[in-house]
């Protein structure tokens, strides 16, 4: 039964996030947001809001190591798993964006997370008001940036849904809420009894399964892009998907309840392999062979990494 939700909730989210992207992208569209916005911000944090749903039920169930968890692990999969993925079908590049921009910022998102752990114990509302605030800043300086640089790449936009009748917007809007909220609620319930079954901490569970759940969409676009050989394959637009889940996943639901960590792993372990991933990204970029490019075989040595991650936390 609890498989029978884990894999019920998986499906209800990546339905229920399908529904949202396209009736929020309608929305946006028909108030005459311009495509550019819509792309950086509204489907942005659209992509984002399966990981927000699962994250904020957790920590209302009482379960913060599940809710840090879900994003700690989608960060550490997004880049290990994702990219890993992507690079070994086809090769990615890094402009100077990603050196001067997007991994920078990944990287402040990611300390400030770990200094503000770290410190307490405790993601307090403040600090969740502190990462959402950084995010909002973020937001207006790639905005800013993208009207000035022109070929700076952003999410891509179906203009066609401007012309869907509202009511359809609304069943699609209705149809997503419900999808996410159900969703989170039985994966969170699934995988909850799987960790009881194991012997598992909800928090290993939340690393691994949950998180590999959650970034399924992600993987599924990234690959089918990679395997079309897109142009617009992009390093910066993927990992930014970490800057949201840690300044609106994380932001937002401590803001609704504060996160206290309940294992001191999340700190000594997990927060040190996602730091690790985010970093290594700069000197995959500058070493050889193919500078400015994650190529195949940096794409296995991620790949391998993220397996050694999973391993030892299910078996240290």
């Amino acid at each position: 039964m609890d498989y029978l939700l884990l894999f019920l909730g998986v499906s209800l989210l990546v339905i229920g996030g399908e529904f949202l992207v396209r009736s929020s992208v309608s929305i946006s569209l028909k108030l005459n947001i311009s495509k550019m916005i819509v792309g950086l911000t509204v489907v942005s944090f659209a992509t984002s809001v399966p990981e927000l749903f699962v994250s904020v039920i957790a920590a209302l169930e009482g379960k913060p190591d599940f809710a840090i968890g879900n994003v700690v692990g989608s960060n550490i999969a997004n880049i290990g798993l994702v990219l890993g993925v992507t690079a070994i079908i086809h090769k990615l590049s890094t402009d100077r964006d990603f050196n001067r921009f997007y991994w920078p910022i990944m990287m402040l998102f990611s300390i400030f997370l770990y200094y503000f752990l770290s410190t307490e114990q405790i993601l307090s509302a403040f600090e969740g008001l502190m990462l959402l605030i950084g995010l909002v800043v973020y937001l207006l300086f790639l905005i800013i940036r993208t009207r000035t640089k022109k070929d700076i790449i952003i999410e891509d936009v179906d203009e066609s849904l401007k012309s869907t009748s509202y009511f359809k917007v609304i069943i699609w809007l209705l149809f997503g809420i419900v999808g996410l909220y159900y969703g989170s609620e039985w994966l969170v319930s699934g995988a909850t009894g799987i960790a009881l079954d194991f012997g598992v901490s909800d928090r290993v569970i939340s690393l691994t399964m949950v998180a590999l759940g959650t970034s399924i969409p992600e993987l599924a676009a990234s690959v089918m892009a990679a395997i079309k050989k897109e142009k617009d394959l992009s390093l910066g637009n993927l990992i930014g998907s970490n800057i949201f889940n840690i300044g609106s996943v994380l932001g937002i639901t401590a803001l609704i309840h504060p996160l206290e960590l309940e294992s001191t792993e999340m700190l000594s372990s997990d927060l040190i392999w996602m730091l690790a991933f985010a970093f290594i990204l700069m000197p995959f970029a500058l070493l050889i062979p193919q500078r400015f490019y994650i190529n195949r075989l940096k794409g296995f040595i991620l790949l391998i990494g993220y397996m050694v991650f999973i391993f030892m936390a299910f078996f240290r």
